[in-house]
């Protein structure tokens, strides 16, 4: 899967040939504004957690967040568990350093957290270490297939 179900994901609505591939991996939020040359608000980090009893969901934030518990539990009830290493892949279908929110496995939640507005446009991932999309917040929306917006973030 990776980037090829993120790339067929994006061609509906005929952005599958804006991803960038990169020269160098952006596997990290430091190295990908580094390669992007923007700031690392402006990389839209996914973060992927352990749902209860249903496998997995997925949170883009802000590339200078990070998950705030207390509110991450405010919000949906449960702590926040990164999902393993070993986890992301199968879960997912898109494997560490290229998680994001195009193309995932069915029944796989994306959130976005309010964070992601402190900068526009965003640069998420986009199935591989590699590749990233340049995106408007509008574009975001559409294209994640969002459940909703959430504030469960911070600095």
């Amino acid at each position: 899967m990776g980037l090829e179900s993120a790339r067929e994901h994006l061609k509906k609505w005929g952005k599958d040939r804006d991803i960038q591939i990169l020269e160098v991996a952006a596997a990290t939020v430091a190295t990908a504004a580094t390669a992007l040359g923007v700031a690392e608000a402006q990389i839209a980090k996914t973060i992927s957690l352990k749902q209860p009893d249903k496998g997995a969901l997925l949170i883009v934030v802000g590339g200078c967040h990070k998950i705030d518990n207390k509110k991450f539990k405010a919000h949906f009830g449960f702590k926040a568990r990164m999902l393993g290493f070993e986890e992301v892949e199968p879960l997912l279908g898109h494997p560490v350093g290229g998680v994001c929110p195009f193309g995932v496995k069915p029944g796989i939640p994306v959130y976005l957290d309010v964070s992601l507005q402190d900068c526009v446009p965003v640069y998420p991932a986009c199935g591989n270490a590699k590749a990233v999309i340049e995106l408007s917040i509008a574009e975001m929306e559409q294209m994640s297939t969002y459940v909703q917006w959430v504030d469960v973030a911070t600095l």
